[in-house]
């Protein structure tokens, strides 16, 4: 009999009842794809700050650097402490990684070429796109960590020694020299456009500092947790190494999570107290216009509770049907989201359905109140046309 009643309560006020209906199913369409989108901002973000580039470094402690001379022989600075090369980069491959890590050593030497001083920096060519992503390459990339032949020029030192790809360059360091042909030219937007980018063997020959390195770049992936969980298994591996995160990505990418979070909350919110009061504004009607009804139930002995669990079941299926609808239409409103945002669709959660229909069914009871004002009505009084 209570289900046929359900029924019979769902068929009528159909007008009233489709404008609370089209209310959940938006509200649980736009609640599922941010929460969708909740899930699975941290992958998308840290996707998108390793584009930034590398994102640790490691260098030897502090304290045990010693003069640094240019090519001429004046002294310039204090230069680094030197690692071995082969120990810290097998070091590094020994540490479980959570996700892919791109890494690469690093050895500066300042250089002259035709008169000039210039930054030379020593790495593993094979290695600068995986971290810098972001920097455009006029020519061919240098895709062997062995070749000694060829290098990759910053666009002011091309302009300032007016170099091309196929050009030639001369690097002199005290009395030693390296000839090589330029293949690219690198627009960074940053140091290395002042910078001529050169095999580790040829740093290392050019300052007669075999197998030595001054910092390792590693571009490592996962969000901020993971990251610094791997950052203390890498200083573990490496006892007499500092190791330590770009300060400028890590933080930016922590603060934008956090920025990203507390608007989607809120939104959330703001939508949830929309959809009650607009559930709220349809019971309140309908409580009106079903005064005649309950009163009648309520003479023929129906108890007051069971008229209440009846409109309050009708409410509740009203917001769970619209809640599953809203549910399916979020999903291709989290995917569009994800195109537009990183280029890339957002992974489904299923475990979205259960709460974004449980919190439409929340909502929905807490805007059906106005049913409790029911319970005042006096059969007596309905009964005659009062």
């Amino acid at each position: 009999m209570f289900a046929r009643l359900l029924l019979k309560v769902l068929g009528g006020s159909r007008g009233r009842l489709s404008v609370a209906l089209v209310a959940v199913i938006s509200g649980a369409a736009v609640i599922s794809a941010l929460l969708n989108l909740n899930l699975d901002v941290e992958r998308k973000l840290s996707q998108e700050f390793r584009l930034l580039g590398a994102n640790l470094v490691v260098s030897a402690g502090a304290g045990s650097g010693s003069a640094m001379a240019d090519s001429t022989g004046t002294a310039t600075a204090q230069q680094p402490a030197l690692m071995g090369e082969k120990a810290v980069m097998e070091a590094i491959d020994g540490v479980p990684k959570s996700d892919a890590v791109a890494a690469a050593p690093f050895l500066y030497v300042v250089a002259r070429s035709a008169g000039r001083p210039v930054v030379v920096a020593g790495t593993w060519l094979n290695q600068t796109r995986a971290l810098e992503p972001t920097w455009k390459l006029a020519g061919e990339p240098v895709s062997s960590r062995e070749d000694a032949e060829h290098c990759l020029v910053g666009r002011n030192v091309a302009s300032q020694f007016h170099l091309a790809p196929g050009g030639g360059i001369d690097l002199t360091y005290f009395g030693r020299t390296a000839h090589l042909t330029v293949s690219g030219v690198v627009d960074s937007g940053g140091p290395g456009d002042n910078q001529v980018f050169v095999n580790l063997p040829v740093a290392q020959s050019l300052a007669a500092l075999p197998d030595k390195i001054e910092l390792v770049q590693l571009s490592a992936g996962g969000n901020s947790e993971e990251i610094g969980a791997y950052a203390t298994r890498l200083g573990v591996a490496l006892p007499g190494a500092e190791v330590r995160p770009i300060r400028q990505v890590s933080q930016a990418e922590g603060s934008l999570l956090n920025r990203t979070r507390l608007l989607i909350v809120s939104m959330v919110l703001l939508i949830l107290v929309l959809t009650a009061l607009c559930v709220l504004a349809t019971m309140s009607a309908l409580s009106i216009e079903r005064r005649e009804d309950v009163g009648l139930m309520k003479a023929l002995g129906g108890s007051i509770s069971r008229i209440l669990a009846l409109f309050l079941s009708e409410v509740g299926v009203l917001a769970a049907g619209g809640g599953l609808i809203g549910c399916f239409a979020g999903l291709a409103l989290s995917r569009w989201m994800g195109q537009r945002v990183f280029g890339a669709a957002i992974t489904p959660r299923w475990e979205v359905f259960p709460l974004t229909i449980g919190l439409m069914v929340l909502v929905a009871v807490a805007g059906a109140l106005p049913l409790r004002l029911l319970g005042r009505i006096k059969p007596a009084v309905i009964l005659r046309g009062e």
